[in-house]
């Protein structure tokens, strides 16, 4: 059964679910020039979106100036990442508005952990419940700091 996007006005911007209204090329313009995802291919950026539930936000004009972007199986587990909005639209509430309406989707209902990471915007994610990792010493990963560096210059040759 197809999902009917949700879609609510914030002040003078949308906030949307809706898959067709994402504009990959501005999502990829921002992200490439962030400290989590510089030098990211378009390409990345594409399957990025397409394996994820996006909420974005735009202007007006129908432009995007921001995503909220969360990683689920939909059943226990959502990974939160590539939140941002444009610092000319920012302090209008619209990273919250994006999180608030992700808290509330009806896919991402009755799951026993969210997690994400972040470098700067703490404050943002404890209003809306997160907090520090009680068990830290649990969690393990993978990091690779150069793989979007390789992707570009193995295009290159």
């Amino acid at each position: 059964m197809p999902h009917t996007p949700l879609e609510h006005h914030h002040g003078k911007y949308l906030i949307s679910d809706n898959p067709a209204r994402l504009q990959p090329e501005a999502i990829h313009a921002f992200l490439g020039r962030t400290y989590w995802a510089e030098n990211i291919p378009l390409e990345t950026v594409q399957r990025a979106l397409h394996g994820s539930l996006c909420i974005g936000a735009y202007d007006a004009t129908q432009a995007q100036i921001g995503l909220a972007r969360f990683i689920s199986d939909y059943a226990t587990f959502c990974y939160v990442c590539d939140v941002y909005v444009l610092e000319e639209h920012r302090k209008h509430g619209l990273a919250r508005a994006m999180m608030a309406m992700a808290r509330h989707h009806p896919k991402l209902q009755g799951l026993r952990r969210w997690n994400l990471v972040t470098g700067d915007a703490h404050n943002l994610y404890a209003k809306i419940g997160f907090g520090p990792i009680r068990h830290p010493e649990r969690h393990m990963e993978i990091l690779d700091h150069e793989v979007y560096k390789r992707l570009v210059d193995s295009t290159d040759e």
